[in-house]
C-alpha cells in the first residue's frame, strides 16, 4: 500500500511505526486508517491475501453497519466511496417463529435509516482503497508471525520471513483466536452456545423493501439481511440461519431444493419463491469477553477482546467503537507529547470502553437465552413482552438508539 510496505520484502529488513497491529481485517485497518489521519504511522500485519478477501462473487457474508459506524466511515473520508454498495435498513421486524406478536422497529423518515447492510466484500475493497491513499500506513499481507516480544522502551513483532517490526504500541486485532491476547495472559469468559450459524444469500421474487427481519426460533435465530439488488436487478438478502451443532453438517449436505424448502418454511414466504446466490458456508457460535483490554504496551480491539452471538449484528459495530476510541485517546496523548503506548493513554481506553462491551456482550447473551428457550410458556411470555414493547415508543426508540450506537459518550469519530 505505502512505497515501503511494497518494497520491505528483504529477509532481515527492520519497519518502524509508531503502532504495530497485528490483524488486517475489517476492525484492524480501520483503526490503522483512523490512526493515519491523526497523523500517527501504523505497521499492519495480516495474514490473508486481500486478493482473496475481495475477490468476485457474493459468499453470503454481510454485516450491519449502525448510525455509528457509518459515522465513522464518513469521518475517515469512506462514505462518498460506500454509499451506493449498502442497503439501507429502514425497519426491522422481529418475531417469535412465525406466531403473532411481531416487534417492528422503524424510525421516523426525519430520522434515516436504522443501519446500512453491506456485503463483506465491498467494505473491504473500499478499507483497502482508503489504506492505498494513506502513506502512514505500511501493509504486510500474507505474512506470520513469529514472535512478538513488549518491553519498557517499545515492541518488536518478527515475522516468519526475518522481517523485525518495530513500534510503541502492539495492538491485537485478530479475532476470537487472537494468539497475540492468549500469549499475553488474558483469561476471558467464554462458552460455547452448541450452535452454528449457517451462511447463505438469497435471491428472491418479491422486494424486502429494507427490511430486516429477525424470526426466532426454539434452535437460534433465522435472520434475512436486506441487500441491494443485483446489476440485474434482482432482490437480494443474506440468510444467517442459527442451527445446533449437531444438526449443521446435516444442513450444509442438503441438496440445493432440500435446503431452500427448509429455508422457505423458515421465511414464512415473505419474499416469495427464492434461490441461493454463492455457497453456503457455516461458522460455530460462542461467547468471550475480557475484562482487561489492555497490558503493557498492549491493547486489544474487535473481537480479540469480545466476542458474541450475531443475534443483533453488533460484532463489527463494536469492534468499530473500540477503533474510534482507541484512536482519539492516542491522538490526544500524542498532542501532549506521550508515546502511544503510555501507560496512562492505555488505562484511559481500557475505563471508557470496559462498560459499553460489557453491556452489549451481556444483553446479547441474555437475548440469545431468552428465546432459546422452549415451551409454550416461555413462548406466551415472550410474545406478550413483544406485544408490550410495540405498544411502547419510548421504549422502542430507547432500543433502535442502542441498535444505532448512538448511546453513551461517543468518540468523535461516531459522532456526526
Amino acid at each position: 500500500m505505502s512505497e515501503l510496505a511494497m518494497d520491505a520484502t528483504a529477509t532481515g529488513d527492520v519497519i518502524r511505526g509508531d503502532v504495530v497491529i497485528l490483524g488486517g481485517g475489517l476492525v484492524g485497518m480501520t483503526l490503522a486508517i483512523g490512526l493515519a489521519k491523526q497523523g500517527i504511522a501504523s505497521v499492519v500485519v495480516d495474514s490473508s491475501d486481500p486478493a482473496a478477501m475481495t475477490a468476485d462473487g457474493f459468499d453470503g457474508r454481510a454485516s450491519a453497519i449502525s448510525t455509528a459506524s457509518w459515522n465513522l466511515y464518513t469521518n475517515l473520508g469512506m462514505a462518498e466511496a460506500l454509499s451506493a454498495k449498502g442497503c439501507p435498513i429502514d425497519a426491522i421486524a422481529v418475531m417469535d417463529s412465525l406466531k403473532p406478536g411481531r416487534i417492528d422497529f422503524r424510525p421516523q423518515p426525519e430520522e434515516g435509516s436504522l443501519g446500512r447492510m453491506y456485503a463483506n466484500r465491498d467494505l473491504r475493497t473500499v478499507m483497502y482503497e482508503a489504506a492505498a491513499r494513506e502513506t502512514l500506513i505500511t501493509f504486510l499481507p500474507n505474512a506470520r508471525v513469529a514472535t512478538r516480544e513488549r518491553g519498557a522502551h517499545g515492541v518488536s513483532v518478527t515475522l516468519s520471513d526475518g522481517r523485525v517490526l518495530k513500534g510503541s504500541l502492539l495492538v491485537a486485532a485478530e479475532g476470537r483466536r487472537s494468539p497475540t491476547r492468549d500469549e499475553a495472559g488474558f483469561t476471558p469468559a467464554r462458552w460455547d452456545y452448541g450452535h452454528r450459524a449457517i451462511i447463505a444469500g438469497l435471491v428472491h421474487e418479491k422486494s424486502h423493501e429494507n427490511v430486516a427481519w429477525e424470526i426466532f426460533y426454539p434452535a437460534g435465530p433465522f435472520a434475512l439481511l436486506p441487500l441491494l439488488d443485483d446489476e440485474a436487478g434482482r432482490h437480494r438478502s443474506a440468510l444467517v440461519w442459527t442451527v445446533a451443532e449437531k444438526d449443521a453438517a446435516g444442513v450444509l449436505a442438503m441438496s440445493e431444493t432440500a435446503f431452500l424448502r427448509e429455508v422457505e418454511k423458515r421465511m414464512g414466504g415473505v419474499f416469495g419463491a427464492i434461490t441461493l446466490n454463492g455457497a453456503r458456508s457455516s461458522y460455530p457460535l460462542n461467547f468471550h469477553h475480557t475484562v482487561r483490554v489492555v497490558e503493557d504496551r498492549l491493547a486489544l480491539v474487535g473481537d480479540a477482546a469480545h466476542g458474541m452471538h450475531p443475534i443483533a449484528g453488533q460484532g463489527l459495530n463494536l469492534g468499530l467503537r473500540d477503533v474510534a476510541a482507541l484512536v482519539e485517546v492516542l491522538a490526544e496523548g500524542a498532542r501532549l507529547g506521550l508515546e502511544p503506548g503510555d501507560a496512562q493513554l492505555l488505562a484511559r481506553y481500557e475505563r471508557w470502553r470496559a462498560t459499553d462491551t460489557f453491556m452489549v456482550a451481556a444483553a446479547t447473551d441474555v437475548l440469545t437465552r431468552l428465546f432459546g428457550l422452549r415451551g409454550r410458556l416461555p413462548s406466551a411470555v415472550r410474545r406478550i413482552g413483544m406485544a408490550g414493547v410495540q405498544r411502547m415508543p419510548t421504549l422502542k426508540r430507547w432500543f433502535m438508539d442502542e441498535a444505532r450506537g448512538m448511546s453513551g459518550t461517543l468518540p468523535k469519530l461516531l459522532q456526526a
